[in-house]
């Protein structure tokens, strides 16, 4: 029902464990889970998803937690990582472009060759539109539609 081809169920915890080291050898692996059976293999595993109802230990080893035990959750944590780090990107960029031109001019590089210089004032008002426009760019990730169906 929630579409996945290829698990590995009704183990013991070792099981688990060498079955995670297997795959590894051929890529990144998820390891979804929520007991304390699951512990070793969410430990081995390169990303750790865990329901938020499971164990102490299994919420301590997972790098993602569902708050829901609904695994459909795990397609939208997924869509929304890659959405969230094409944000870090795309600020990132911007920012580096602004610095790379802004503090050459603010710290006068450019007033000897062309007579260009920026005033203190205008250059704490381009670092705080700097900063509304990587909080405004941030905010879009709300436009992100996460329904069951999302696909990464």
């Amino acid at each position: 029902a929630a579409g996945i081809v290829h698990f590995f169920a009704n183990t013991l915890p070792e099981e688990k464990l060498e079955y995670i080291k297997k795959i590894q050898a051929s890529g990144v692996t998820a390891m979804v889970g929520d007991g304390i059976n699951d512990a070793p293999a969410l430990a081995q595993a390169d990303i750790r998803i865990v329901m938020a109802e499971g164990t102490d230990v299994a919420i301590e080893s997972g790098d993602i937690i569902l708050m829901k035990n609904n695994l459909r959750d795990i397609m939208k944590a997924i869509t929304l990582s890659k959405a969230t780090v094409s944000k870090i990107k795309q600020n990132l960029f911007w920012a580096l472009i602004y610095n790379c031109f802004g503090i050459p001019l603010a710290a006068g590089a450019f007033y000897h060759s062309y007579g260009i210089l920026l005033s203190p004032e205008f250059a704490g008002m381009a670092m705080a539109l700097s900063s509304i426009s990587v909080i405004t760019n941030s905010l879009l990730l709300r436009k992100i539609t996460l329904s069951p169906a999302s696909r990464p």
